[in-house]
């Protein structure tokens, strides 16, 4: 599920893309429309006055993890937009009629994007921009997600089942080329839950400090170890035609076997080790504008 951060009117809405449709925080809806300091209580308030959406509430709301102000990850209320339109019926806000064409707008986008993959790419990488990141990184990225797709993509074909079955190919990799297992990869970068490739600040305003820790994620050489081991693991599994859980970890043991040996040749040269608690920004930026 692909998280993001959007502005209405200077106020951060984050959402989550989940069953084939955006999902919104309605804690932050609710923050946006009203300037709420404590949109819970609000919600509570609302929900009282509002019999009918009360009875409904379990239908219009569904639990999904979106990243707290802390920078882990934790289960939210969100909306979808129908959702989002029966809450804001029960909002008395000159920002209604606004946020509705927000709402609209921002399904469009998505529509587009779906037909043309091309914008989707494009909006990536103004995100990324946005957040400060070099146009080397953001291509290594990209193009360690298209490695990992097509990875993926064999995987869904040859019975291997999403989800754990996944997770146990993907750090059966990682843990062979890194020598560390995603998790204690994550713990290096000081990260929890969020994503080891490309964790995105936590939302606490328009102004966010580039601090060590909340920007925390792989490197340049790290995502080129990370698509090497995973570009191997693919074009071994395919000559070998192998199908299911099983025999698929013999190429992921052995495509993270040829990033490693690689990782181990470059670290011998240079001296410095290619997994560490290093970031893909310079330890000195300072408050950047975000939107």
């Amino acid at each position: 599920m692909a998280t993001n951060i959007s502005l209405f009117q200077g106020s951060e809405i984050r959402k989550i893309f989940h069953s084939e449709e955006w999902w919104f925080s309605i804690a932050d809806v609710v923050s946006a429309l009203t300037d709420s300091a404590d949109p819970t209580q609000y919600i509570k308030k609302m929900r009282k006055r509002d019999p009918e959406l009360d009875v409904n509430w379990g239908t219009v709301c569904t639990p999904l993890l979106l990243p707290a102000p802390d920078g882990k990850m934790r289960e939210t209320n969100c909306a979808n937009m129908e959702g989002c339109f029966r809450i804001i019926q029960s909002i008395p806000s000159p920002k209604a009629e606004p946020f509705k064409l927000w709402l609209a707008k921002t399904g469009y986008e998505r529509i587009q994007e779906i037909a043309d993959p091309e914008r989707s790419l494009n909006r990536a990488r103004e995100n990324w921009q946005k957040y400060g990141r070099s146009e080397q990184w953001i291509q290594q990225r990209m193009m360690g997600q298209e490695t990992r797709n097509k990875l993926t993509d064999y995987w869904s074909t040859h019975e291997v089942k999403k989800g754990q079955e996944f997770a146990i190919l993907t750090n059966l990799i990682h843990q062979e080329w890194a020598e560390v297992s995603v998790k204690e990869h994550k713990a290096i970068k000081g990260l929890n839950a969020q994503n080891l490739r490309d964790h995105p600040p936590s939302p606490s305003g328009i102004f966010v400090y580039f601090a060590r820790l909340r920007w925390a994620g792989m490197n340049e050489a790290e995502l080129i170890f990370t698509a090497l081991a995973e570009m191997s693991t693919r074009q071994i599994a395919e000559g070998m035609e192998a199908t299911g859980l099983e025999k698929n970890k013999i190429p992921a043991k052995k495509g993270g076997q040829i990033a490693k040996d690689a990782r181990r040749a470059l670290e011998a040269k240079t001296g410095k080790q290619v997994v560490s608690p290093d970031n893909f920004l310079p330890q000195n930026s300072v408050n950047r504008r975000i939107g």
